[in-house]
C-alpha cells in the first residue's frame, strides 16, 4: 500500500493529503501545516501534520520545489529527505514528515499553512545480492538508525 494519511497530533488542522498538480507530475506536494518564520541563516524544522505508509521495497524522496530557491531563498537543509518504510507508524513520532528548510537569503521568509515547500517522489530500490538485513528497530528520524 502506498498512502498519505495525517498524523493524529494535527487531525484538528484540516490538512489537505499530499497531490500531484498535473497529469505527468513526478512528485507529490508536501505543505507546511502551520505558519512559521525562518530568519537569515536559520534552519527550522518544518511540520507536515503527514505521514505516509509505503511497500517495504520503496523510499519516499523529498526534494524541495524548484521555485522555493528562486522565490523565498530557501532550500531543505540535508538536499533529499528520505524516508524509508519502516518510519511510518515508528513509535516516537508516528512517521511525522518534517523537512530541514534553510533560510540562505538576507530575508527573514514567512511561510503560511498550506504553502507548499518539497515535493515527495516514491522510488522502488535494490539491494545487493549478498546483503544482510540489520534487526535495528527505528524510533524517529533524522539519524535514528544509528
Amino acid at each position: 500500500m502506498r498512502k498519505f494519511y495525517v498524523i493524529e497530533k494535527y487531525k484538528h488542522l484540516n490538512i489537505e493529503l499530499p497531490k500531484r498538480q498535473t497529469k505527468h507530475s513526478a512528485g507529490y506536494d508536501l505543505a507546511t501545516c502551520e505558519e512559521v518564520t525562518i530568519k537569515p541563516g536559520e534552519i527550522v524544522l518544518i511540520n507536515t501534520g503527514l505521514k505516509v505508509q509505503i511497500p517495504k521495497d520503496e523510499v519516499l524522496l523529498v526534494f524541495p520545489r524548484s521555485s522555493l530557491g528562486i522565490k523565498r531563498s530557501l532550500t531543505l537543509a540535508n538536499n533529499v529527505g528520505v524516508i524509508d518504510a519502516d518510519y511510518f507508524d515508528n513509535p516516537n513520532n508516528e512517521g511525522h514528515i518534517m523537512m530541514p528548510l534553510l533560510n540562505f537569503g538576507k530575508e527573514v521568509v514567512t511561510l503560511e499553512k498550506g504553502e507548499r515547500v518539497a515535493q515527495g517522489i516514491f522510488i522502488k530500490y535494490f539491494k545487493t545480492d549478498d546483503d544482510i538485513e540489520e534487526e535495528n528497530e527505528r524510533f524517529g528520524g533524522f539519524g535514528s538508525s544509528d
